[in-house]
Formats: structure tokens, sequence, C-alpha cells
């Protein structure tokens, strides 16, 4: 049974509990509440995805509330479950910025499930409300890996403000709970942020202490990077020879110093509303766009324009939190296959103001070097088409 409200958790019965913590504010209130409730058998479960985290003080957080803290190592799993199809795909929003939490929930869900399953916990709890699209994307996913306890968020239907929470936890001595002005969620592909100054996008700024990733480094000189692909996935960066994990790292790093890959856009709800968000993927702008240039440099027009109709589809079933469906599934295999042969490099020079390529060098080119030889070629052959 899908678990809405404290109400219903109150009726459970005192079993194990297995709970998704970041340590913000929802889900450290979930664990006050919890031990109100008489829990004894808590367990709080963060999963590594690339974001910073501070395991010593996640433990001591949880322990305040007598739970047990456990962080999961989910970054390989990340990589290549979410990301790489990712890239394959060209994962963005109506074209708009890379989608990230979307790929992250089913590698959540699952470790997550996973640990509760070993712990033969009875009650897998997170802390999505219904104006966020965590909720569907988490339920759907832990719904898939076959948790036979009750599962889901009490937040759906037991609305509590930002600052009741926050006053209920300093009265039980934690005060450094406060609303923040943005809230944010990061793993190793992006950066996303909303809230605050960012509620309205009639009328929205964009705090410059909010971004990390992309900081100018002003004194930068103009620098040349070359991108490795085979088959469509990253492989290389400068000729060497990365994991994903590190490519992405260290892109982000060599991308970003210059300003570059900040995303503005209208992130859909369930309804079909939107809410604004910024991203910052630096890694995850140059990666996309130098595969583009290899496929538009391989692939026939035909195949590239049902690759990019199948994209929107990949997309908008992730994001729908339908990670898995049949239609989604179909997709991404089709995909695939398309990008079979999509290989070779991608020269950029970058500076502050963009990065552009210089060099693009496809394993199974379809491009012309010699457009005087190809006249000539061309224009024999049609001459002794005529003749025969």
């Amino acid at each position: 049974m899908r678990v809405e409200s404290f109400e219903h958790i109150a009726k459970l019965g005192k079993r194990a509990v297995v709970t998704m913590f970041s340590g913000g504010l929802d889900s450290t209130y979930l664990l006050f509440r919890l031990q109100r409730l008489g829990f004894t058998n808590i367990n709080a479960v963060a999963v590594d995805l690339g974001a910073p985290v501070d395991v010593e003080a996640l433990t001591k957080q949880a322990a305040h509330f007598g739970a047990s803290f456990k962080c999961l190592d989910g970054r390989e799993l990340f990589a290549k479950e979410g990301v790489m199809p990712a890239i394959r795909a060209h994962a963005k929003y109506m074209g708009v910025y890379p989608i990230s939490s979307s790929l992250t929930r089913p590698v959540i869900a699952r470790l997550t499930t996973d640990y509760a399953k070993d712990l033969n916990a009875g009650l897998l709890l997170h802390t999505a409300n219904l104006s966020q699209n965590s909720l569907p994307r988490l339920n759907n996913s832990i719904g898939r890996c076959g948790f036979r306890g009750e599962f889901g968020s009490p937040y759906v239907h037991s609305v509590v403000s930002r600052e009741k929470k926050a006053e209920e936890l300093a009265a039980v001595g934690l005060t450094n709970m406060s609303d923040r002005e943005l809230s944010g969620d990061e793993n190793l592909w992006c950066r996303e942020f909303e809230g605050g100054p960012l509620n309205d996008p009639e009328a929205f700024t964009i705090p410059e202490d909010a971004y990390e990733w992309t900081r100018r480094c002003d004194n930068e000189a103009t620098k040349k990077l070359t991108l490795g692909f085979e088959n469509g996935s990253l492989v290389s960066v400068d000729g060497n020879k990365l994991p994903l994990i590190e490519a992405i790292a260290l892109l982000n790093t060599e991308v970003g110093k210059f300003g570059h890959g900040r995303f503005v856009g209208l992130e859909p709800l369930t309804t079909d509303h939107k809410v604004l968000e910024v991203r910052e993927a630096p890694a995850a702008a140059i990666i996309m766009d130098a595969l583009r240039h290899l496929e538009i440099a391989t692939l026939d027009t035909n195949t590239l324009e049902l690759k990019q109709q199948l994209e929107q589809k990949w997309a908008r079933e992730a994001i729908s939190g339908h990670w898995g469906s049949i239609c989604h599934t179909v997709c991404d295999a089709a995909i695939a296959s398309a990008s079979n042969g999509v290989g070779g490099s991608v020269t950029y020079d970058i500076d502050h103001r963009r990065y552009l390529p210089c060099s693009i060098v496809a394993h199974n080119p379809r491009y012309v070097r010699n457009r005087d030889d190809w006249e000539r070629e061309q224009s024999q052959l049609l001459f002794g088409r005529r003749c025969l």
C-alpha cells in the first residue's frame, strides 16, 4: 500500500523503516516525526551520486533522532545506467536544458530498496510532495524494484510548512534547519536549483553565488579541447582515455571556468503547470554538442530525424517517472542502435564567449573534404548515366 500521510504511518506498527535522507529540512523532519511516533529501528540512507556527502555530519544528525545512517555509493551505477544513455539520447527537456534528477531517481530507488530488503524493513519512505516530479519518479521506481512492504511519502497529504518544520526541529535542538532561500539537487552530471528569487518566471534574479561549476576565471586564456567518442559514448579527453565519471569532472572544470554550461528553463509538473529551474552542467553541454556533430557527420538524414524524435520521447518518459516502461525501453534500444558506429573526435576552441569546433573527425564520415573533387565526381557520374 502507498504511504501518503503521517496518520497512515502511525497505524502501521513499529516495524523497521528505511528513509531516504539528505540532511535537509524535509528528510530531517521525517526522522523527527518517526521518533515521535515511537519507531526505534530507523535507518537513514543517502546515495552518493557525485555531490559532496558529509558522512560524519549526517551520521550525527540522524543519531539525534535515534536513527542509524548509511551512505551507499551509486556513482558508477548512475554513470552507466543514467548518464551514458542520457548522452546518447541528448536528454534535454524540449531541447532547452539537460535533464538531471530524472536520471538519478531510478538509481536511488534501486539501491535504497535493495538496502531495505537486506534489513527486512517493512516501510520505505522518501520526502517528495505533490509539487515535485520526484514523487512519481521515486514511487514508480520503488514499485518496479519489487519492494514488498509499504512505501511512499507522508508529505503527499500531511502538508507541513517549512517554517513549522524548522520551528519544531529548533525546539529539539536543531537550530540550523531554518529555511534556505534556494533549494537544489546536485549530482556528478548537473547542479539544479529553484525557489526563493526564482519562484516567479516573469521577474526573477539568479544570485551569482548560487553557481559553483560555472564561475568564470577571467584570466583564463583561450584553449583547445578534444573529445573522443566510440559508438556514441565519450571515451577520451585530449586523447587520454578516461572513465566517464572522471571525464565529466574534468570537463565541468575545464569548460565551467569559462562560464559555459548555464541553463534556465521551465520544468513541467504532473499537472503540466511549469516551474522555473536553473541548472549548470558544463560537461553535459559540450559532450552533447560534440556528439551531435559526430552524428550529423555519420548518420543519414532520415535516421537523424527519427533519432531526434525518439530522443524527446525518451526524455519525456524519464521526466514522467516512466523509466523502464516499454515505451522508454524501445526508445532506448533504438537510440543505442543508431549510435553504433558513431565515433571520432571533435576539437573545440574555447574562450569566455563561446566554444566552437575547429575540427570534426568522424570514423565513418559522410562529409565532403574537397568540394571541387566531389563536384567533378558527381558530374562524371551524372554524365555517364545520361550516356547509357
